[in-house]
């Protein structure tokens, strides 16, 4: 039934205008990685949400590495929001069918906060109107202090981590 409820979820969000963001509000349940969480909606149906315009280094699963500051992105997110009631205003759905969303916590943006903070990417590739330059401005000003991931001389981002993954090779330090 929840997965059922999910799944209509999903179908009348796709059905909508694809400009038109949709807000629900929920409990996060579960926190995957430092840019996906599990959310539970009234009535207990369950929505698996990837936060909008961010990517954070991958965490190590049973049968791939991770990426230095994963784990640090993941556990960030998680004192963040873990079992607080959030809006997700979702802005699409991905190819793996999860929501995709701004999450807000006390009227903060989440998401920029994860950027700024140094523990996720703006995620140039699917980030665009009016987060873009806020996204992205985050990112910068992170980079200057050398916060988070941006310690590292040379992060490699995850999606050419992923890349380099799905392509046999080993994903280690991106190569200047």
């Amino acid at each position: 039934m929840r997965l059922l409820l999910a799944a209509c979820f999903l179908i009348q969000l796709a059905a909508t205008d694809c400009c038109a963001a949709r807000t629900v509000e929920g409990v996060v349940r579960a926190v995957y990685d430092g840019d996906t969480i599990l959310l539970v909606t009234r009535g207990t149906s369950r929505l698996k949400t990837r936060l909008y315009g961010v990517d954070a280094p991958e965490t190590a699963k049973p049968d791939k590495p991770g990426q230095p500051f994963g784990e640090a992105a993941r556990r960030l997110l998680l004192s963040k929001i873990m079992g607080r009631k959030v809006s997700a205003e979702v802005i699409d759905v991905d190819q793996y069918h999860r929501a995709v969303a701004v999450i807000r916590y006390a009227g903060r943006d989440i998401n920029r906060e994860m950027v700024a903070e140094g523990m996720a990417w703006a995620y140039r590739q699917y980030l665009q109107g009016p987060y873009a330059s806020e996204y992205l401005g985050a990112e910068s000003r992170a980079r200057s202090r050398r916060a988070g991931l941006w310690r590292d001389a040379n992060p490699r981002p995850p999606w050419e981590f992923r890349q380099a993954l799905n392509n046999g090779q080993r994903p280690g330090r991106q190569r200047r």
